[in-house]
């Protein structure tokens, strides 16, 4: 930019260009008022270009160079995150399982002692009604024991009664052979009297 400035107002340049026609140059001067601002905005936009096109080339170097540098890290991390994740995995389904036996072993638990309490009221059941057997027995026992004193005291009573009768008929007929031989012993001694 500076060397065409330079050529454009240097009187040799000029010169070169004076042999011209008037209107030619009166273009040509209203055109020179205007170039160097033209061409040094041109220059501008070109530097511009320039440098945000070796900016963009110099950042896709860079993410290049930082894609190759971390690609190696990068698997390390993938192996990292998988590890981690099958890891992860292993202490879930560890954790699960060990749920599992628990909820196994509680439920194992649960039946035994189902059944336990099952054996339980049933020897309960079985005692109750053997008690309720013998005191069944013990009170039929009882009754029947109750049942015979009873007989043996009505077979008492009638004994007693049966021998006070007897007794009563004993002496009733005592009573009468004795009367009988009061009656029979003055007809005698009469008797014995009269002769």
């Amino acid at each position: 930019m500076g060397r065409d400035g330079d050529l454009s107002r240097s009187p040799s340049y000029r010169r070169r260009y004076s042999r011209s026609p008037s209107r030619y140059s009166r273009r040509s001067r209203r055109e020179r008022s205007r170039s160097p601002y033209k061409r040094r905005q041109q220059e501008a936009e070109l530097i511009l270009i320039e440098e945000e096109t070796a900016k963009r080339v110099e950042e896709a170097i860079q993410k290049k160079v930082e894609e190759s540098l971390n690609a190696e890290e990068i698997k390390l991390e993938v192996q990292r995150r998988l590890e981690e994740g099958q890891k992860r995995l292993l202490v879930e389904v560890a954790a699960q399982l060990e749920k599992e036996k628990e909820a196994a072993l509680v439920e194992e638990q649960t039946r035994r002692e189902k059944i336990e309490l099952e054996r339980m009221l049933e020897e309960n059941r079985r005692k109750v009604e053997e008690g309720q057997r013998r005191e069944a027995l013990e009170q039929q026992r009882r009754e029947e024991e109750r049942y015979r004193e009873l007989e043996e005291l009505q077979r008492q009573k009638e004994e007693a009664m049966r021998r006070k009768k007897q007794q009563e008929e004993e002496e009733r007929t005592n009573q009468i052979k004795l009367l009988g031989k009061n009656k029979a012993r003055p007809k005698v001694s009469f008797a014995l009297s009269l002769k």
